[in-house]
């Protein structure tokens, strides 16, 4: 296991450059049955901005998980063929490589499972796999690279392995937060110094614990007091006690990605503040660490400084919009 997490970041030092500092202190791990190449990288990176993997060819993976932000869209609920709404908001895929369970119920344990989602979801790219297998079969760069690299044709399995190998490269490590962590105190100016201090202090961290500030666990934060039309994790056991329970997103690149919460309904960092410096709205189902703070609004500058020093672009020099 260790060789492989280290021919991972080897893999993703040839993509990204030798100049990432990340690549050097990050073990990128990946499973037995799907091991990073460059070359599995890249179909998967063309397989991912692809419109035709739509039904109607009008939307791709890249048309709700944009690089520019942050790998979401910045529209509360994600929008698919047709102009259609999904059910959620669409999250980060950066850093998705250290995912411990995938997509908001928090139920599937891997990148390549959740590739069938969104291609089938009817309100997303709508697509049945067993029409869209053969059309991508026929196209001939995704033939040959199916038979160069898994020796076999084009089907479900190059597709979901490349795409997951192409989200298990997108790496955000190098933030502000992380280079004063490394030892860089000037990385971090003492507003930011402050709201790290606050945070760390605060109940925040025991959902939000570095470094990849998620505890990858379904929580209920208390967003509402009756959750009628999303029940969150609720609908995968249909266990009462999983209702309101939506996983814990990541806080990297938080500045970049509203708006927040599982359907966006929270616009700026001021207003989730708000949310748990009240103590949530669902007292009796939501996590027990959750209550009510006092937070002055000086606080809640340190503390939006903080969150601000996560953010972390540098992946954006492998996406310029004209080589997509």
């Amino acid at each position: 296991m260790r060789l492989s997490l280290f021919l991972g970041a080897v893999i993703l030092c040839l993509m990204y450059g030798c100049e990432a500092p990340e690549v050097f202190t990050t073990y990128v791990p990946f499973p037995p049955d799907n091991p990073t190449t460059k070359d599995k990288i890249a179909l998967g990176k063309a397989l991912f901005f692809d419109k035709r993997l739509s039904k109607d060819g009008s939307v791709s993976c890249a048309t709700c998980h944009m690089p520019e932000f942050a790998f979401t869209d910045r529209k509360p609920i994600a929008q698919g063929i047709g102009g259609q709404f999904a059910e959620r908001n669409a999250p980060t895929l950066l850093n998705s490589a250290f995912l411990q369970t995938v997509m908001f119920d928090a139920h599937l344990k891997t990148l390549e499972l959740q590739v069938i989602v969104p291609i089938q979801e009817p309100t997303e790219m709508g697509h049945n796999m067993k029409d869209l297998i053969p059309k991508l079969r026929e196209i001939p760069e995704y033939q040959k690279a199916a038979k160069a690299l898994y020796n076999r044709d084009f089907d479900a399995w190059v597709l979901t392995r490349s795409i997951a190998a192409f989200e298990r490269s997108l790496l955000s490590l190098n933030s502000r937060y992380d280079r004063y962590v490394k030892g860089h105190k000037k990385a971090m100016n003492e507003q930011e110094v402050e709201g790290m201090k606050l945070f760390n202090a605060l109940y925040c961290v025991e959902c939000h614990p570095a470094p990849y500030f998620t505890n990858f666990k379904a929580e209920n934060n208390g967003l509402y007091t009756i959750y009628e039309k999303d029940k969150g994790r609720f609908r995968i056991n249909l266990d009462s006690a999983d209702i309101g329970f939506f996983k814990t997103p990541t806080l990297r690149n938080i500045a970049l990605t509203f708006p927040y919460m599982h359907d966006g309904s929270l616009s700026t960092l001021e207003d989730v503040l708000n949310h748990y410096a009240q103590g949530g709205k669902h007292p009796k189902g939501q996590s027990k660490s959750i209550e009510s703070i006092n937070l002055s609004q000086l606080q809640k500058q340190q503390l939006m400084a903080f969150l601000g020093a996560l953010t972390d672009t540098s992946y954006m020099k492998k996406f310029p919009k004209n080589a997509r």
